[in-house]
């Protein structure tokens, strides 16, 4: 069974940072392509970043370009989410998602097979 477990979520004051991690089981991870996704309360859930199978290509949303680094660890089985500089407009509902193949990596959510369960993120003014 795949289970994607999300951490590292919290509360942090604007311009502060986290770092959130997702571990994986029940699948080759580094078969994966990963995605983090955020939704808002009273928003559709939206791409954040995307990290190739093997770690070699990252794509970012432009709001989070500059800010945020997805990193993966293939050894640990376990993707990250560096965030810095956060902003109110952060906060929201953090998901990791697994997509398996190599290339190319979509943004849109219904490309993804597995999904965690989600940590929030509250960023405060």
């Amino acid at each position: 069974q795949v289970q994607l477990v999300e951490s590292g979520g919290g509360l942090v004051q604007a311009g502060g940072s986290l770092r959130l991690s997702c571990a994986a089981s029940g699948l080759i991870f580094s078969t994966y392509a990963m995605g983090w996704f955020r939704q808002a309360p009273g928003k559709e859930r939206e791409f954040v970043a995307s990290i190739t199978w093997g770690g070699g290509s990252q794509d970012y949303q432009d709001t989070v370009k500059g800010r945020f680094t997805i990193s993966r660890d293939n050894a640990k089985n376990t993707v990250y989410l560096q965030m810095n500089s956060l902003t109110p407009e952060d906060t929201a509902v953090y998901y990791c998602a697994a997509r398996r193949g190599r290339g190319y990596v979509p943004r849109t959510a219904d490309d993804y097979t597995y999904w965690g369960q989600g940590t929030h993120v509250t960023v405060s003014s």
